[in-house]
């Protein structure tokens, strides 16, 4: 009798943790439930201390500098600690950070707060990226999704909880929320996160290299938000110059060129990213600050006609995130931030509350798209030993058309924000959206992301 050969049973996938998921989703959330809370808090917080909208905007600005400088710094750190460490010491940040913030004496104290924030949400995207990676899961696609859709959830259902925080207690309630947000994080860090062993070999940290990328930043931004001060531009010029030569000489550079140079495809995602958030936080804070100072809605409402924006990026994401490819996701996107800016140009003082609904509701659709792609484009296109540092630049990206986007606010609403300042901001964002379009239509290396091939 002849007996059938037995094939050996394949090894079975590696399974992601679920444990982690809880403080991954909780550390990633923390900057974007900040960053969009602060929507609806600029007009409350300059009346109450007597501040233009072009100093407020040093509220959403502050943050995003002080988180575009520290992502790849603390990323870079991870892949080399581990991600326990960093991410306990962010979560020490982010308390610290509510309490400055919560009896804060004046407008400049409340920038200092945000900083601090900046700096201690930097190390949950990484974090949770480097878990991902090295779970060694076969099809990581649900927990990318699970991550991306909490992101994008946050930031725009987060104008709605900020307008019903500051209704029940005002203003120093969206800096007040962080402290036990901050104390879940410690438990959950603390008692979930996997402990690594040292290296060892102590990493160089590129403090030259940071400091130039801060410079050239500092005086970037200092040009956007107020054009006067143009004769900074030479400064900006020379860091940005100097930065070039610096990290292409040091062995362990804190910005890596070398690989932007040999991965073209990574660095169109980073670009991409870039125009993605110029559109939806120019959306997010131009539109918010519109509908309370020019609309003359309160916080609490206008947090309830921006939940279609939360409603829609919500159920795209689930619906569409675990389809790993994403070239048809970014190019949607696209046209939707398109119609959406068009839509904005229709806003006026008069408009009912279903149109201005309906506003919110196209704004959802590119939230729920854009992020989620090219975060799944990064994924498959970084270089598996450097994912934290390469997760942290694509956050920086995200935070450099955040500082953008609030630039523009700042410029367009520079003598408050009226429906002038508002149509010119949606033209902007019109121009932004075709660049968009015209990048991800051109970037044939999209077609083999997530594909068998790729």
């Amino acid at each position: 009798m002849t007996t059938a050969a037995v094939t050996p049973a394949a090894p079975p996938a590696a399974r992601f943790d679920r444990r982690l998921i809880a403080p991954m989703i909780l550390g990633s959330v923390l900057n974007p439930i900040n960053s969009s809370m602060i929507a609806v808090a600029l007009i409350p917080i300059g009346i109450a201390l007597g501040a233009p909208p072009s100093d407020t905007a040093w509220l959403v600005s502050g943050l995003y500098l002080a988180t575009a400088v520290g992502q790849p710094v603390v990323g870079r750190l991870v892949d080399t600690y581990g991600p326990r460490r960093l991410y306990l010491i962010g979560g020490v940040l982010v308390g610290a950070a509510g309490l400055v913030g919560t009896f804060s004496p004046d407008l400049w104290v409340l920038v200092i707060a945000r900083v601090l924030l900046g700096l201690g949400t930097c190390a949950g995207y990484p974090a949770a990226m480097y878990l991902i990676r090295r779970s060694g899961a076969e099809s990581p696609a649900g927990v990318l999704t699970a991550l991306a859709v909490s992101a994008q959830t946050i930031s725009v259902v987060g104008p709605t909880l900020g307008g019903l925080l500051i209704g029940v207690g005002g203003w120093r309630t969206i800096f007040a929320v962080n402290i036990p947000l901050a104390v879940a994080c410690l438990v959950l860090g603390a008692r979930r996160l996997p402990r690594t062993p040292l290296p060892a070999t102590r990493a160089r940290v590129d403090l030259l290299g940071i400091a130039l990328f801060t410079v050239l930043l500092t005086t970037l931004l200092l040009v956007l938000m107020r054009p006067a001060h143009w004769y900074l531009l030479p400064i900006t010029v020379l860091a940005g110059a100097a930065l070039a030569v610096r990290e292409l000489r040091t062995p362990e550079p804190f910005w890596d060129l070398r690989v932007f140079g040999g991965n073209l495809p990574l660095l169109a995602t980073y670009g991409r990213n870039l125009l993605s958030y110029v559109i939806a936080y120019g959306f997010i804070y131009g539109f918010t600050q519109w509908l309370e100072a020019g609309r003359g809605l309160s916080a609490s409402v206008t947090g309830l006609v921006l939940l279609p924006t939360f409603v829609a990026a919500m159920v795209v994401s689930t619906l569409t995130g675990r389809r790993a490819a994403v070239r048809g996701k970014l190019v949607v996107g696209s046209l939707v931030q398109v119609a959406g800016a068009l839509l904005l140009l229709t806003a006026g003082p008069h408009s009912g509350v279903l149109l201005l609904g309906a506003v919110a509701l196209v704004a959802g659709v590119p939230q729920g798209l854009n992020g989620l792609a090219n975060q799944s484009a990064l994924y498959h296109q970084a270089d598996p030993a450097r994912i934290g540092a390469a997760a942290g630049l694509l956050r920086t990206f995200m935070y450099l058309g955040a500082i953008v986007a609030a630039a523009a606010n700042g410029a367009f609403f520079a003598h408050g924000a009226d429906t002038t300042g508002l149509h010119r901001l949606a033209l902007f964002l019109l121009v932004v959206a075709a660049l968009l379009l015209a990048a991800t239509v051109a970037d044939r290396s999209l077609g083999r992301v997530g594909t068998k091939k790729g």
